[in-house]
Formats: C-alpha cells, structure tokens, sequence
C-alpha cells in the first residue's frame, strides 16, 4: 500500500509539473514571442530559407514599427501564409523607385547595410517605375530583401496594420547563424 500512494504522489507530481510547464510555455507562445520559419528566398542573403525567427508579439502591441524593422505578417494574398519582410515605408512616406532603386520622401534610399550593391529595384503591378505612392495612415510599406524574388508591397500594396503578427528578433536556428536582429537604418530614418 505504501508503495503504490508513493507512486500515486509521483505521478500527480509530475503531471502538475508538465502542466505547469505547459501552461507557462503557452501563455510565453500566445502573448509574449512566438517562433517562424524563413520560408523561400524573398529575404535572402539577410535571412535563409528554413532558418528560424524568434519574433516579439509584444513590441508592437505598444508602438508600430519603424522603417528597418523587420516584420511578420499575414499574407494579404493568402491569410493562411507568413510573411517576412522589411519595412521601407510608414503612414504619410512617399516612395517610388526608378532605375533599379528606391526613393524616399524624395531621396535614394541608402540600402546597403542588408542589399548587396548589384541588387535593383523595379516596380511591377502596384508600385510602378517612377511613380509615388504615398503611405496611408495604418499601413506600411514592405519589401523582401532578395527584390528580384519578392512578392512584396510592389506587387500587392500597402501593407494594414492588422495583418502583422510581430517584429522578428532573435535568429536561433541553425545555431551556427544564431543572431541578434537589429534595424539597419540609422535612428533619424527609422521613425
């Protein structure tokens, strides 16, 4: 008899345990941070495809995000895929590209801290050569880092507010890429 409430009390204690553990790695999974997986070759050499993104659901709860950042969001093409994407542009920015780079608020965006020098830019159905699109208020505009295989806010437009899940921080798998994710631009752009 002994035995078995020494096995009974060892059991409810490790099912209170794996319940307790479960329950505080949901409410982390829910309200806190959440994992994502590159998928594809839109953010490329920036972030690999199959790389995994821890990404912060709670900074953007508080303030949106500023130019730089990078984001996920859902798709506004299909609402049951991720996107990842940087932010170029925020409500009331004006933005155009024309010969292969991007204009802001009416100067050439420096991309070279994440765009390799070769990399051009060229409109296509929404965002055409050489015409300005101003940024609505309540959304953003986003591209890939890798343009040529983008399907981005030059293809779909701008981005609602709604539709973004978090701002990727962390890079931890594989763990020989492991990395801080940090905003390139320098703060006087950012905002």
């Amino acid at each position: 008899m002994e035995t078995a409430k020494k096995i009974y009390n060892f059991l409810l204690d490790f099912m209170q345990t794996i319940l307790l553990a479960a329950s505080f790695f949901l409410v982390i999974y829910i309200f806190l941070f959440r994992p994502f997986q590159v998928s594809g070759q839109s953010m490329d050499p920036t972030y690999k495809n199959g790389e995994y993104i821890l990404t912060n659901l709670v900074a953007l709860r508080f303030d949106d995000p500023q130019r730089g950042d990078v984001i996920v969001f859902k798709s506004p093409t299909d609402p049951d895929k991720d996107f990842i994407k940087r932010v170029i542009g925020i409500a009331g920015d004006t933005i155009y590209v024309k010969g292969g780079f991007v204009y802001l608020n009416g100067n050439r965006l420096d991309e070279s801290a994440y765009l390799d020098s070769s990399v051009q830019t060229y409109g296509t159905n929404f965002m055409q050569e050489d015409i300005p699109v101003t940024v609505p208020d309540g959304q953003f505009l986003v591209m890939g880092d890798n343009r040529p295989f983008s399907s981005d806010s030059r293809e779909w437009g701008f981005l609602e507010r709604e539709k973004i899940i978090g701002e990727s921080l962390f890079v931890y798998w594989p763990v020989n890429h492991m990395r801080l994710i940090k905003n390139p631009y320098p703060e006087n752009l950012q905002q």
